[in-house]
């Protein structure tokens, strides 16, 4: 081993070998800084998300107040009876599908086919908008039409007031945010920005979106359905 080599073997050794390589933005079992990071983070909003749904099952389990019936506060009506939950049903549907147009986004993203990846995500950031513009419709007839508030509940117990607009309120914050980071990307996968880079960020962005979606079920299981 020449002088040189020596000299730089000693030198990485011991916690400036850490300083060193933590600098030089080493990967751990070949998962990018990106993509580790995103998982952290959904992981982290794993246990909120959850705090809050085993938060909604206690207090329905020990209120001593009647809780109101999810099919009629959500009925809808078109002209004829009220149909329950069909609006809750078709957010739902838009969320699934949005789900699937950002699969086609990573996968054509992977193949470097900017302008599908890039029509792709606008489809999903546009079925996110249009959820989130349903839920505010959603939230002005429960706080307009039928009076609830997050203190009070004119059809029983005063917590579904508060539990709905905290669960539903951070649920739809997600998925707004989610809009403006996959607008983000989309711009810069149409103006080039990944195409040395590669299209990994599709596929993180991915990530959020298909998360933000599974929580939306679980939301919709507990929530609108016991």
């Amino acid at each position: 081993m020449s002088e040189a080599t020596a000299n730089d073997v000693v030198a990485h050794e011991g916690m400036t070998g850490l300083v060193d390589d933590w600098s030089a933005d080493k990967q751990a079992y070949h998962v990018p800084w990106g993509k580790a990071m995103m998982w952290i983070f959904l992981v982290s909003d794993t246990f909120i998300f959850s705090c809050f749904l085993i938060g909604y099952l206690n207090v329905r389990m020990t209120t001593t107040q009647p809780w109101p019936v999810q099919s009629e506060i959500f009925a809808l009506s078109f002209g004829g009876a009220p149909i329950p939950l069909i609006l809750i049903a078709i957010m739902t549907m838009v969320l699934i599908t949005s789900s699937g147009t950002m699969a086609l986004a990573v996968n054509y993203g992977y193949r470097k086919d900017k302008a599908r990846t890039f029509l792709l995500i606008c489809a999903t950031a546009f079925f996110g908008a249009t959820f989130v513009g349903m839920q505010a419709f959603e939230w002005t007839k429960l706080i307009v039409d039928e009076g609830v508030r997050p203190w009070s509940n004119p059809f029983g117990a005063p917590q579904f007031g508060s539990i709905f607009f905290m669960v539903t309120g951070f649920h739809g914050l997600h998925v707004s945010a989610g809009v403006i980071y996959l607008m983000w990307v989309a711009l810069r996968v149409k103006r080039g920005y990944y195409d040395d880079k590669g299209f990994e960020i599709v596929e993180i962005a991915g990530l959020y979106w298909h998360f933000v979606d599974l929580v939306w079920v679980f939301i919709f299981a507990f929530f609108y359905l016991l």
